[in-house]
């Protein structure tokens, strides 16, 4: 037994207060909790297996010890949470996940998990290790191995999971787990969407979120789940890209990941805030950036003199194919929102600070157009710039275009007042009582009308949103 290890499971608060209610029942712990005691890594979940009494049992007695919210997640596969209310950081909510092992042996249900690194267990009484597969040499050499291929077919969901500690821990995969995944790549869609979902948004929360996508395309497994990537990939390199239009995008989220890690406090401490989807604002910001182009294929031109790539309008039209191909993954309405609306606006901050005529007054509107998502929008704005770098575009383009976006950001810092929320000039019944008009299209024009004067700072009371609606045409 590894002493540090063994002196980790002791000192650990928790463990040890389970160790202490159950004195005489065969309890391990297993998984992720193990995997991050030999990475030295801080682990706020445990996850524990019992043998010798019902896991519901356990859980109930848990639940009472600690004064904790319980959850029972699979009463089929009693497989049960206790989510402690004391967070073990400012951050962090600690959760205990309690089962029994598959077919009543620890033995089997380690064999039946998905990674060797995944499958070691530690005796919380005696400090006996279970490592059945070599999970802690894995480990050692950071190796991501998978420990059957059957297991795969049992719950597809495993093909996903093996990128998603890619990410997180930056492992590499062994040729056989490879392989495996090109087999049965296919099976990915059988999982329930809102499984497919948390491990995406967990892949999208790693530091190596982009190295994993680049596999994840290559054992086919990407466009199983986003079918849009087949038409990524038909759009090669060009004067003003690098790289063809599928790595280009990969290349956004890694240029996301390094901006972010070189920002100052107040960017990394916004893009920390998990404001939806129960994922920090950056996770969602590379999944946009990953798709920030998906409009391009549908609107792409050759011209046919100067041989230039177009894409008019690729950011609109984007902006609409993301909602449905999100919706089905089973994203939440704000997150979709979100996304939405960083690849509506990934081109408006570099168009705005390039144009001759950018002013104070259009750096307000665009401030309070993106409302509180000015930052994540200007760091996509300069990942996208940084990942272009096409024969056209010279050091001294990208340098420019990205002290501008800085000056963008840094107009934002600085303006305080342009971050207060618009009053509302009138609202719909207003409009629809001073015009005698009825709910139509012609209303949401008015408004929408309405909306882009307040922007432009053409109207600034109620006198002259009525006088505006009254001249409307």
């Amino acid at each position: 037994m590894n002493t540090t290890i063994l002196n980790q499971i002791k000192t650990d608060k928790i463990i040890a207060k389970i160790a202490e209610v159950f004195p005489n029942n065969e309890i391990y712990i297993v998984g992720g909790t193990v995997r991050d005691f030999y990475m030295g890594v801080k682990s706020y979940d445990r996850d524990i297996i019992v043998t010798n009494m019902e896991a519901k049992d356990c859980a109930l007695k848990l639940h009472e010890t600690f004064d904790s919210a319980y959850i029972p997640l699979d009463e089929e596969n009693k497989i049960y949470r206790i989510v402690l209310h004391e967070k073990e950081d400012t951050n962090n909510q600690s959760m205990i996940d309690i089962t029994n092992p598959i077919e009543d042996s620890i033995e089997k249900d380690l064999q039946r998990r998905d990674l060797t690194i995944n499958a070691i267990a530690i005796n919380i009484h005696t400090g006996e290790v279970l490592d059945l597969f070599g999970g802690t040499t894995d480990i050692q050499n950071k190796t991501l191995n998978h420990i059957k291929e059957i297991n795969f077919v049992d719950d597809p969901l495993r093909l996903l999971r093996v990128y998603r500690f890619q990410a997180i821990l930056n492992f590499e995969l062994t040729p056989e787990t490879i392989n495996a995944i090109c087999k049965y790549s296919d099976l990915i869609n059988k999982p329930a969407k809102e499984r497919i979902n948390y491990e995406l948004m967990k892949l999208f929360s790693g530091n190596y979120t982009s190295k994993a996508l680049l596999n994840m395309n290559k054992t086919w497994l990407l466009e199983e789940i986003f079918p849009v990537i087949k038409e990524l990939k038909q759009v090669p390199p060009n004067t003003h890209h690098h790289l063809d239009l599928l790595h280009h995008s990969i290349e956004t989220v890694n240029q996301i990941q390094i901006l972010y890690e070189e920002a100052n406090d107040r960017v990394k401490q916004h893009l920390d805030k998990v404001d939806f989807g129960g994922f920090s604002r950056l996770a969602h910001l590379k999944l946009a950036g990953f798709l920030h182009d998906i409009g391009k294929f549908s609107t792409w031109t050759i011209d046919k003199d100067t041989g230039r790539h177009r894409f008019i309008k690729h950011d609109d039209v984007g902006s609409k194919l993301v909602k449905p191909i999100l919706k089905n993954l089973c994203f939440s309405n704000k997150q979709i929102n979100y996304i939405s609306d960083m690849i509506r606006n990934h081109i408006y901050p570099s168009q705005l600070m390039t144009s001759i005529d950018v002013n104070e007054k259009a750096m307000t509107r665009y401030i309070r157009k993106l409302n509180e998502n000015v930052i994540d929008n200007i760091i996509l704005a300069k990942a996208d710039r940084l990942s272009a770098r096409g024969e056209l575009i010279t050091d001294e383009i990208v340098a420019s275009n990205l002290t501008a976006l800085d000056k963008l950001m840094n107009y934002y810092f600085e303006s305080p007042e342009t971050l207060k929320p618009l009053p509302k000039l009138l609202d719909g019944n207003e409009v629809m009582q001073i015009l005698n008009i009825k709910p139509s299209p012609k209303l949401g024009e008015i408004l929408n009308a309405l909306h882009e004067a307040q922007l432009n700072g053409d109207i600034t009371t109620k006198d002259e949103a009525i006088q505006l609606i009254k001249n409307y045409k």
